[in-house]
């Protein structure tokens, strides 16, 4: 296993697309050169900005982390109202959406951004009453909406999951 985390340019989130397509290209192409079988894109900013590209320009193959979440959402909500917490560049994508709308158009996708949650869940203390306040504010729309499943669309965001168990509730 050939782990490569890019610390030296995170957080994506709040990068442009074109920006982040150009950090995944590169990531790729290293792991390439250290004869991987398989590229994991574990990274949601980089699978919705670079998959596709990503999957033509190796050789490899190279499966990304939003179609297995869009998936399960899907199968999971019975309401069909979705909600998605992601950074910017994840929702600036659409990619979400659009995975969802191939498995049921008739779905609602409500897409909320949350640049303050990763830095805090980086920070010394990710259980702090500084995150839970920042994910109460970014649940709350999702709440209006009547959403009944929300895909964390960051990998950071199951770290601390325990809050968003507890402000959306066990249902």
């Amino acid at each position: 296993v050939v782990y490569l985390g890019d610390n030296a340019r995170l957080p994506y989130g709040p990068r442009p697309l074109p920006e982040i397509r150009r950090y995944a290209l590169e990531v790729g192409a290293h792991l390439e050169r250290q004869d991987v079988k398989l590229v994991v894109v574990a990274c949601n900013s980089a699978t919705a900005a670079a998959l596709p590209d990503l999957q033509r320009a190796l050789a490899v193959p190279v499966v990304g982390v939003l179609q297995p979440e869009a998936h399960a959402a899907v199968r999971a909500t019975r309401n069909r109202r979705i909600g998605l917490l992601a950074t910017e560049a994840t929702v600036a994508s659409g990619r979400y959406e659009a995975l969802v709308w191939t498995l049921d158009a008739g779905v609602e996708v409500f897409p909320v951004a949350c640049p303050r949650l990763v830095p805090l869940i980086e920070a010394d203390d990710p259980f702090s009453a500084e995150t839970v306040e920042a994910v109460r504010e970014v649940a709350a729309p999702l709440r209006q909406e009547g959403v009944d499943t929300v895909i964390l669309g960051c990998t950071h965001y199951p770290l601390v999951r325990p809050i968003f168990q507890r402000i959306f509730g066990r249902g």
